[in-house]
């Protein structure tokens, strides 16, 4: 399976939401990612937005990948490969029932949003220099 690294849940509200997060292309707004430190946005649609129903009704995981044609292969989609912000191509599909997003950025996501690139991947977790040591005592010990 390819890669996923986590990156925000989508939360479909009817509360008020700021008005500079509002998205006239799509007619929703999208609030609060860049102030949670656990990728929690907020969503809300205008009566007459066209995205499918699931999403606009049921909360939707989002994942990073760097082939979403890859990932969305053979799956059922309900929103195909677009490109929302320069930068950034998403797609959605349906699985077990909820949306799942996923993200491809076409440069590092920090320089697409450079506020809000909130979580590293493993890999560049475990290259920064000051960062604690894994604990080995429970490493390889399942199933033993």
């Amino acid at each position: 399976m390819t890669e996923l690294r986590y990156h925000h849940i989508g939360v479909p509200t009817s509360k008020a939401l700021p008005k500079k997060d509002y998205m006239a292309k799509h007619k929703m707004y999208a609030s609060g990612y860049l102030d949670s430190p656990y990728g929690i946005e907020w969503l809300k649609f205008d009566p007459d937005c066209s995205l499918p129903e699931l999403v606009k009704t049921v909360p939707h995981v989002a994942f990073v990948v760097e082939d979403i044609k890859k990932v969305i292969e053979g799956k059922e989609i309900i929103i195909e490969p677009n490109s929302p912000s320069p930068g950034v191509t998403v797609a959605f599909i349906v699985n077990n029932g909820a949306p799942v997003e996923f993200l491809q950025f076409d440069r590092p996501e920090d320089e697409v949003w450079p506020q809000g690139a909130k979580f590293k991947t493993i890999d560049s977790w475990r290259r920064q220099p000051n960062r604690p040591k894994a604990r080995r005592d429970s490493v390889g010990k399942r199933g033993k």
